[in-house]
């Protein structure tokens, strides 16, 4: 993988990648440019047929501010100022469409994707966590979509992923207020899978998670999440009908028969993904 990053830091542990924001002394904010380093940083995560497994997780004292504004101001409401409101309005259009690709990009990658928060999760980092698989944090974590406390609309996925992930009444609520969710209203409310006491303790959890998903055929955990999402987009049947075709087209795998020889022998798999 590449390593030329300059807002984030990519970590590698065998099949498992931790994709690090890396601007503590900024508090983690979202320049432009940032959206642009994840989209890079998961498209070769998921054509890296090494990586298994990754981790989203945050250097400093918290997860992320969320979105630069100053640089936002300067990247996306600027522009020409010869230009007629119509064309710099499609131009905004056309930046907003192009970060919400970028945050899609972790949706989208095969692999699967656990983010692991702790202190403040606000605006662009709901965004950023709910485009991830699951989701972990620590107990001084906090949660905010925080976008209309600035006046604006969020715009780059939360809206159209937090009501599936807690339900239409928390979502409105936190899309609505702006308020902050702490760690523990997170947990029941299905924000988060599981709270733990602090940073450390959450790092290790998250990498422990990963390693649990890592020792399986990677080629089922990666069919498997292609399904999930495909069946979340399409009614039961089509879900249905996808699955048997993918079943069919991926069954006949050495990681099947490894699976059925490790069972006879009772010992622990070694899966290749081939």
């Amino acid at each position: 993988m590449s390593d030329e990053y300059s807002l984030i830091r990519i970590d590698r542990d065998g099949p498992i990648v931790e994709v690090v924001l890396n601007r503590p002394e900024k508090l983690n904010t979202m320049p432009v440019a940032f959206f642009y380093e994840i989209e890079r940083a998961f498209k070769e995560i998921d054509r890296d047929q090494d990586v298994r497994v990754a981790i989203v997780r945050a250097e400093g004292k918290l997860f992320t501010a969320g979105l630069d504004l100053k640089d936002a101001m300067g990247t996306i409401v600027g522009g020409d100022s010869s230009s007629s409101d119509a064309v710099r309005n499609l131009q905004i259009y056309d930046t907003i469409r192009r970060l919400q690709d970028c945050f899609t990009a972790i949706e989208k990658c095969r692999k699967p994707v656990i983010a692991a928060v702790h202190g403040k999760c606000i605006g662009g980092g709901v965004d950023l966590t709910t485009a991830c698989d699951i989701r972990l944090c620590s107990a001084d974590a906090s949660f905010s979509i925080y976008e209309t406390k600035i006046a604006i609309v969020a715009d780059v996925g939360t809206l159209q992923r937090i009501t599936a992930v807690v339900g239409k009444g928390m979502a409105r609520e936190m899309a609505l207020t702006g308020k902050f969710i702490d760690a523990e209203r997170a947990l029941r409310s299905g924000l988060v899978n599981e709270v733990y006491t602090d940073a450390d303790e959450l790092l290790e959890g998250a990498r422990e998670m990963a390693r649990e998903i890592a020792d399986n055929s990677p080629l089922a955990v990666q069919g498997t999440k292609v399904v999930l999402n495909y069946s979340d987009e399409h009614s039961v049947d089509e879900g249905l009908e996808y699955v048997a075709q993918w079943n069919s087209s991926f069954f006949r795998t050495n990681d099947v028969t490894e699976a059925v020889q490790a069972f006879l022998e009772k010992r622990k798999p070694e899966f290749k993904g081939n």
